[in-house]
């Protein structure tokens, strides 16, 4: 392998260089405050947010650009939505196989005596609706359902959740950091209230997000989030502090970029997708899909090989880029809440690797990738006494 292939784009993106392009002029010349009124240098700082919170707006659907509240990344944004739309004597509804973001501040709550109710997937990750619907209590505050898995890959039925939500008058969020510039998301026909968006997933800066808060809500209420953090008042006073410009630029200008390239990128990474699939279980016995086959991320493979442990597997592909699950959680030494949500016994969870395409990886890296992963698979099922699935 000539140079190291990266293969771990749900960890993080490489920054696009058209993203770049449109940040740095904010490093340097326009370095002013939006909050500064009263001078140039402020109104044109103030003119590039507006264009930022504009883009986001249009890419999922929104109907006012106000609604788009800047934080530092899709974990704030979590907070904000879960913690902000909770009464101390609220009901949160939400799955096994969300993101510590989510399940880590659902945790929290119920320290706080909140009542937490999470909802187990079937075998492919995919939540019911109709148990969405049966766990609304006449309590719950908020359902809280991923877009897209950040391990498995795994699109929800947003839209049946939304309604149901909808019809039983409560608000639904949704971390959609995996999913926003990746497949279409219209927060209008899904029935989505908050809606919470990370850069750094989608060829944008890290330290950067959003949180889509609609206005009102289905019966014409005000939509009321109590702010995590108190200060000067920005982000209609959801979120206090100055304002970084040249990392929302960048946002705003991947989210653009995301959205116009977003149907021949999606066909682009299938295809390489299907490459790997077919070559690796062409080659391999005992290579198990997880997640569903189809409804999931177009640049999301999550594997199991049999007869073998992913982090000495990992080990041998010094030169690829892949990982044994979310980069959020890597410290931990537990396998994977979300594989083993859907069923997978200890030797499966902890053969898994995730492999994560994106908008640079070449069809040149994945043969040379995969010829790698084949060679390492049967290297270290040789140096495990050749035992075979």
């Amino acid at each position: 392998m000539k140079s190291p292939i990266y293969l771990d784009n749900h960890a993080t993106t490489r920054v696009d260089p058209r993203v770049i392009e449109a940040m740095l002029p904010f490093f340097g010349e326009d370095y002013g405050n939006p909050a500064s009124r009263h001078h140039a240098f402020g109104w044109r700082a103030e003119a590039a947010v507006e264009i930022a919170r504009e883009e986001l707006s249009a890419a999922i659907g929104a109907r006012d650009p106000r609604e788009i509240v800047f934080t530092s990344g899709a974990t704030e944004s979590d907070n904000l939505a879960i913690k902000g739309a909770t009464p101390e004597a609220g009901h949160v509804v939400t799955a096994a196989t969300e993101h510590p973001a989510v399940l880590e501040t659902c945790a929290e709550l119920a320290r706080r005596g909140v009542a937490i109710r999470v909802l187990p997937v079937d075998s492919q990750g995919i939540v019911d609706p109709g148990e969405v619907a049966r766990a609304i209590t006449g309590r719950t505050a908020l359902v809280s359902i991923m877009a897209a898995n950040s391990e498995i890959g795994v699109l929800q039925p947003l839209a049946e959740i939304g309604r149901i939500c909808r019809e039983r008058g409560v608000l639904f969020h949704s971390d959609a950091a995996q999913a926003v510039g990746k497949i279409p998301l219209d927060v209008e026909a899904m029935g989505i209230d908050l809606l919470s968006i990370s850069a750094h997933k989608l060829y944008g800066p890290k330290g950067i997000g959003a949180l889509f808060a609609r206005r009102r809500r289905s019966d014409g209420r005000r939509l009321q989030l109590l702010p995590q953090l108190h200060g000067g008042g920005q982000e209609r006073g959801l979120r206090s502090g100055t304002l970084p410009v040249p990392l929302i630029v960048g946002l705003g200008r991947a989210v653009a970029l995301c959205r116009a390239e977003m149907a021949g990128e999606a066909g682009r990474l299938l295809r390489l997708r299907g490459r790997i699939w077919e070559r690796l279980s062409g080659s391999l016995a005992g290579v198990l899909l997880n997640g569903h086959p189809e409804r999931r991320l177009p640049g999301n493979l999550n594997l199991s090989f049999a007869g073998i442990e992913a982090d000495a597997l990992i080990s041998e592909l010094r030169e690829l880029a892949v990982s044994t699950g979310s980069a959020c959680s890597s410290e931990t030494a537990e396998t994977s809440h979300v594989l083993r949500a859907l069923g997978c016994d200890e030797a499966r969870a902890r053969s898994s690797i995730r492999i994560g395409l994106g908008r640079f990886t070449t069809a040149e890296e994945i043969e040379v990738a995969t010829d790698a992963l084949i060679a390492a698979v049967a290297t270290e099922r040789a140096r495990r006494g050749g035992r075979q699935p």
